[in-house]
């Protein structure tokens, strides 16, 4: 019945780390360290959740594997030469630790390099929250730092693999049961497709996830390197990113179990927290080699910085295979709480600079852009916006309505503007022109003739990007009519009160919905069908 209990203070604590703006992760470590010191033992449901949390991540994963974007230089090259200039860095730093404190317990090298190994990752649950919170889930930085990301838990994936002090039964029917998933792939897309997309898609989610585990496991594979495997046989499917985002909140539910676990197992003394502090403070290193890795690359300095600083931390996955070395006994328990301690400290360094990363960017960028090269990526060059005088932020389905609707007045002179590069040929096909470019960017601004813009359209996805983005316009020194969408009556204040031209999603869709039956009608009577414009 203690579990119960344990979940519920876990659950205050989380509360209370999210409103001084941390990842709740760090609360669930709070609340693991302080029953550990009450002292409370866990019953067998924390490790029951944290065993799901691991196999449900490792599958999510392996879903979102895309060969083609993991295949720029740009995330290879610069996730493998930074594990390695990483594991150099801690490596070092780890022997001499052990020789400045000499109450620290003798390791093995191979231990050592686990270590190092384990922190040279950063955390993907950080990163993406950070994007998802400001919407820019689809912009290059972003889908760059996930590449990388990928990269690095694929490598943890191959360490898990090789370390887990199982050998594998290469019989044949290992090799039959291999041959059956991939013939089975068309089969499990389908069944995708039927489960719709509410409780029935989570549910094939989870079956998958864990039957592939329990599959594997009993040809002696790790049951979390099956999932991995299932979820990258699933990947690519039309259904594969919608189950993935499904799952996501479950996921992080299931990590909770984990995160307590790790503070329920102990603290460490004091040469621990010392060496835990000293880790900490050395995660400044890596935002600086992520940095110049990536400009090195051809990536523009606001491109590789704000990558850069979503990567700013340690990993809850560079946790699991400190975990995982400890089980196999690689690794003595005492370090995966010292590794612990570390996360937690990289997370309190790490999440100012990422709340504060365009104004960093804005304030510093003279100095950030000496590191540029001359010659830059194709997605990374300015676009030209001449002769336009409407600019839609935001091609989703409003900015495609909008664009079609404005071209009726103002002709060939609107613009639409969309981040996500993967859509712009298929609106451009329909005969759109469309520019690849980021709104919270200065410097995409910056080449714009803003006195020739009569109208600028704002919509996107989060209203904290919209407002950001308005506000950013206007300092810019734009003075033309600015127009912003919101879907809640605070929103549209906050909007209004920066002279922008408001419109409420929820509030006037029963107009907006007969204004598009009526263009519709119009269109149709002119030979064109509702697919030309939706």
């Amino acid at each position: 019945m203690i579990d119960p209990l344990i979940i519920l203070i876990a659950l205050g604590c989380g509360v209370a780390v999210r409103k001084l703006g941390y990842p709740p992760m760090l609360g669930y470590l709070v609340a693991g360290f302080a029953l550990y010191m009450l002292p409370i033992e866990a019953g067998a449901m924390i490790d029951v959740l944290a065993q799901a949390g691991v196999t449900l991540l490792l599958f999510t994963i392996g879903l979102k594997l895309n060969i083609r974007e993991l295949a720029a230089p740009q995330v290879w090259a610069v996730a493998s030469i930074h594990l390695l200039l990483s594991m150099l860095l801690l490596g070092a730093a780890i022997f001499s630790a052990l020789a400045i404190f000499p109450s620290i317990a003798p390791m093995k090298p191979e231990a050592v390099w686990i270590i190092a190994f384990a922190l040279s990752f950063s955390s993907t649950v950080f990163a993406v929250k950070i994007f998802e919170d400001r919407g820019e889930s689809a912009a290059l930085h972003a889908k760059i730092a996930i590449g990388i990301l990928i990269m690095q838990d694929l490598a943890a994936v191959v360490f898990l693999a090789l370390n887990t002090g199982k050998l594998p039964d290469l019989s044949l029917g290992l090799f039959a049961t291999a041959l059956a998933l991939v013939l089975s792939r068309p089969l499990l897309f389908r069944i995708m497709r039927w489960s719709g997309h509410g409780e029935l898609l989570l549910l094939f989610g989870i079956g998958v996830a864990f039957g592939g585990a329990t599959l594997f496991e009993a040809f002696n594979i790790k049951g979390d390197l099956g999932a991995l495997i299932l979820g990258a046989l699933l990947a690519g499917g039309g259904k594969s990113s919608e189950l993935a985002k499904s799952l996501l909140d479950l996921k992080d539910l299931f990590l909770v179990g984990f995160f307590l676990s790790i503070g329920l197992s102990g603290l460490p003394g004091t040469d621990g927290l010392l060496i835990a502090l000293a880790l900490g403070i050395l995660v400044f290193a890596k935002p600086v080699l992520y940095y110049l890795l990536m400009t090195a690359l051809r990536l523009r300095a606001r491109t590789a910085l704000l990558a850069s600083l979503a990567l700013f931390n340690f990993s809850e996955f560079g946790l699991i295979v400190a975990d995982l070395a400890a089980d196999a006994g690689l690794l003595e328990r005492e370090w995966v709480v010292t590794i612990a301690l570390a996360l937690s400290i990289s997370f309190f360094i790490s999440v100012p600079f990422n709340t504060r990363s365009h104004e960093i960017y804005r304030r510093f960028k003279p100095q950030l852009r000496r590191f540029e090269r001359e010659k830059r990526l194709q997605s990374e060059q300015p676009e030209d916006l001449r002769g336009s005088s409407v600019i839609i932020l935001g091609m989703g389905r409003v900015g495609v309505g909008a664009y079609l609707y404005l071209t009726e007045a103002y002709g060939n002179t609107v613009v639409g503007v969309e981040e996500n590069t993967s859509k712009i040929p298929g609106l451009r096909l329909k005969g759109m022109k469309i520019v690849h470019g980021d709104a919270s960017d200065s410097d995409f601004w910056s080449q714009v003739k803003l006195q020739d813009i009569q109208l600028i359209m704002v919509n996107l996805t989060k209203h904290s990007e919209n407002k950001a983005v308005c506000e950013l316009i206007r300092e810019m020194g734009y003075q033309g009519q600015l127009a912003a969408i919101a879907r809640h009556q605070d929103q549209l204040a906050e909007l209004k009160a920066m002279g922008c031209i408001t419109f409420n999603l929820y509030g006037e869709a029963g107009f907006g919905f007969a204004e598009h039956v009526h263009q519709t009608i119009n269109r149709r009577k002119q030979g064109f069908s509702e697919g030309d414009f939706t």
